[in-house]
Order: C-alpha cells, then sequence, then structure tokens
C-alpha cells in the first residue's frame, strides 16, 4: 500500500529551519507542519521529520551557551519571537565520583537540569513548543500538567508575552502550585488526576484556538527533550554514555534521548558506539515497568498512588515506544517503592550535593536495584538523568530530615549535640 502524503506547503505555513513535515510513527504518512498531533490514516502520532543541512561540532560550539546550540536540529529556532524565551538547557553533567564509590560502580555521570529556569526539564520542551506556536499564530498557550510543565509554560509564557492556561490535578505538591501561580496566568485545578486533566485539555484543544503544549503542539514540544541527550554527548567529550537511566512519566522523554544519539551518530557527530538505554518509575505508577517486566508493548492503564507525582501517568502516551527502545537498545525497565525514592534522594543529596525532586529519586534508586540485579554494568560509563528540583518535592522527605538536635543557647550544651553527632 502505497504512503499517503499531504506536501507540506499545501497549508500555506512555511517549514521553519532544517524541519521537512510531521510524520506518522505507524504508517509513514506526512502531513504539515501545523498544529496536530495524530495521523488521520491510522490515528498514530506524529513526530518531526528532517532534513538536516551543515550541522557540524564547529557550528554548534558556536552557538549559545543554552539550547539554542543546536537549533540547527529543532524544528524552529529562537528568532521567531525575538529572542524573548527563557534560554534553558547547557546544564551541568556532574562527574559523580562520590555516588559511584557508594554504588561500587567506576564512572557515573549526573546530568542535573534542575539548573534550569523553572528548575527542570520541561523548559527545553515548552521553548521548542512556544517558538512553533508563535510561528503558527497562537496568542495563548496551554497545557495539562503534573507540575513541572506547568511551571514552564506560566513563566515562558510570560516571557513571551503571550497568555497562558494551565490546568493541573488539584492534589499537587505546593511548592508547583505556587510556582506556577506567580507568573500571573489562568490556574485551572481538576479533581482528578493527571489522565483526567490530559483528558479535559485534549478535548478543548480540538474546539479552542489555543496553543497545548502537549496536545496539538506535541511533535515540536517532544523535540525539545532530544537537547538534553546532545549536551550529555558533547558535555562527555562528543562521545555517548554506555548506559543513561532516564525517568519515564509519558516515555517521551525516554525515546527522545535514543533518538539525539541516533541523530549524532548518523550526523558523524560522535563516533558510532552501542548504547543502553534504561527506564526508571515509580511502583505506585508503573504501567511501563509492568508492561516490560511481562514482555509485552500493550500498556494497561493504573491509577496513580506515590510520591513520584511528576512522573504519575497512568495512561503514558509514549509508553510502548519507550518499551521498545529499552529492547532495541539492551536496556531495561525498572520500578522503585516511595520509601526507595525518599533514599534516592537522600543518596544523591548526600554524596553530591544535588537535591533532585522525587523523580531523581527514582532515577537513582532504579540505578541501584539496576546494578543489584546485574542489568547495569558497573564499569561502563553511566549517566543517570536528574529532571527537576528537590524545593519543589520537600514533603516527599521533609519527614525523614531535619535538624540533628535543638538546644538552649549554651556553649556546653553545643560542644554536647555536635560530640553525639560525631563531631571532634
Amino acid at each position: 500500500m502505497s504512503t499517503p502524503t499531504i506536501a507540506a506547503n499545501d497549508a500555506g505555513i512555511e517549514s521553519a529551519g532544517p524541519a521537512r513535515c510531521l510524520t506518522c510513527r505507524e504508517c509513514g504518512a506526512e502531513y504539515p507542519l501545523e498544529a496536530r498531533y495524530a495521523c488521520e490514516q491510522c490515528f498514530g502520532p506524529l513526530e518531526i521529520s528532517y532534513d538536516f543541512v551543515g550541522v557540524t561540532r564547529q557550528s554548534i560550539q558556536a552557538g549559545p551557551s543554552n539550547m539554542w546550540r543546536y537549533a540547527g536540529l529543532l524544528p524552529v529556532g529562537p528568532d521567531v519571537n525575538g529572542g524573548k524565551n527563557l534560554q534553558p538547557g547547557f546544564t551541568h553533567l556532574i562527574k559523580a565520583d562520590n555516588l559511584a564509590k557508594a554504588l561500587g560502580m567506576r564512572a557515573l555521570w549526573v546530568k542535573d537540569d534542575s539548573g534550569n529556569p523553572t528548575h527542570s526539564f520541561k523548559d527545553r520542551v515548552v521553548a521548542v513548543a512556544l517558538e512553533n506556536g508563535r510561528r503558527l499564530g497562537f496568542t495563548t498557550v496551554a497545557c495539562a500538567s503534573t507540575g513541572n510543565l506547568a511551571n514552564a509554560v506560566a513563566a515562558a509564557a510570560a516571557r513571551a508575552g503571550l497568555k497562558s492556561c494551565v490546568v493541573i490535578p488539584h492534589d499537587l505538591e505546593d511548592g508547583k502550585t505556587v510556582t506556577t501561580a506567580v507568573y500571573g496566568g489562568t490556574l485551572i485545578e481538576i479533581e482528578g488526576s493527571y489522565d483526567d486533566v490530559n483528558r479535559v485539555c485534549s478535548e478543548v484543544a480540538s474546539d479552542d484556538e489555543w496553543g497545548f503544549v502537549n496536545v496539538n503542539l506535541r511533535p515540536y514540544y517532544a523535540e525539545g527533550s532530544k537537547t538534553l541527550g546532545y549536551e550529555v554527548a558533547e558535555q562527555l567529550g562528543w562521545r555517548l554514555p554506555a548506559q543513561v537511566v532516564v525517568p519515564i512519566a509519558s516515555g517521551s522523554l525516554m525515546t527522545k534521548i535514543d533518538k539525539a544519539f541516533t541523530e549524532f551518530i548518523k550526523l558523524g557527530l560522535v563516533q558510532a558506539s552501542p548504547y543502553k538505554i534504561f527506564g526508571a518509575q515509580a511502583t505506585g505508577c508503573s504501567p511501563v515497568a509492568t508492561a516490560w517486566k511481562a514482555g509485552v508493548d500493550v500498556i494497561k492503564p493504573q491509577k496513580p498512588n506515590t510520591i513520584a507525582k511528576s512522573l504519575a501517568i497512568g495512561n503514558p502516551a509514549d509508553g510502548p515506544y519507550a518499551i521498545d527502545v529499552a529492547n532495541r537498545t539492551g536496556g531495561a525497565i525498572e520500578d522503585v517503592t516511595d520509601d526507595e525514592v525518599v533514599e534516592g534522594i537522600r543518596l544523591l543529596a548526600q554524596t553530591e550535593g544535588i537535591f533532585g525532586e522525587t523523580a531523581g529519586g527514582v532515577t537513582v534508586a532504579c540505578l541501584r536495584k539496576l546494578l543489584a540485579q546485574g542489568l547495569i554494568d558497573p564499569n561502563a560509563d553511566t549517566v543517570v538523568l536528574n529532571t527537576g528540583d528537590g524545593l519543589k518535592t520537600l514533603d516527599a522527605v521533609s519527614g525523614v530530615v531535619g535538624p540533628t538536635a535543638t538546644i538552649p543557647a549554651s556553649l556546653e550544651q553545643f560542644r554536647a549535640a555536635v560530640k553525639e553527632a560525631g563531631l571532634s
């Protein structure tokens, strides 16, 4: 059967940068670069296809010290909006020798995306989605969110002079709700889970002239995650790590890390070398891990019940594709309990001085579990992703950490307290 094609110029919207068209992951149908996310032929998800031209290590290094150094690999650069974006990216890749020693590993790095403008990797995806939304003429941007995306959309819209409407579950952490509301956009709480929120937003997106970053702008939005993978390779000295541990919510981040590595290999920016990608979930919302362990690629939705709310998507859209990445690269997908998540947060903080949010606790705890199972090689170069800041999820650890001692204002009492704590 021939592949149905709709020429990009039929829509009257010019292609931006190296992006050529939208392509269905399932049947290969092609569509113009407009606001759509599902194939009309088979209802499969759409993603961006490119014709890359002139991208070299030198052209990348000549770019700015943020994610826009990779503009030649993205659907649109930062110029549509006159540069009025938050310029996220190029966050630290930290050589985690203390954590490696604690886990019995030879070489471990933490890619710490808590250093982005709103302190999570979601600033990357929003930057690309909003620039494309502006190109397509949207003046109001919106999203369904478990918290970090809400922060990123509200902040980026404020910077860009756009209106925003952010929709979240009613029971998010206060740290994420307040840090969304402060930017002044419209914030709607829905009594239900993220999947309820996403359903409502999908219905609204079909009727209103809004750019929903993770609905009708989703193909562009998802491409922002590639920049995290690009940076890992560049910061390692233009080489790929042997192993990467990635938190799974929708599953999109895991697939885009794989896409980033694949594109770098095809463009000759890094030497082709085998790599394994591992997914990490919290047991209280682990539909992808459950399916992977059962040896199937059909995701059975779950009702979330975990402190890792940023990963609490019970019906993840990209779950089957995340499973494919794990299988194709020789990786695995694991899950950990909430207690293990808390221990992961504390281990990362106490060894490397990085306070990750619950998603970071999930990746570190899953790394430890995968090591114990022999699925991760302790002697291979490994990167673990911390995608957000622990200041957003204080409730997760507030009950297990606190002052060593509370004493009267007395030198004698102070000396007694520090002696009790083991300090000389």
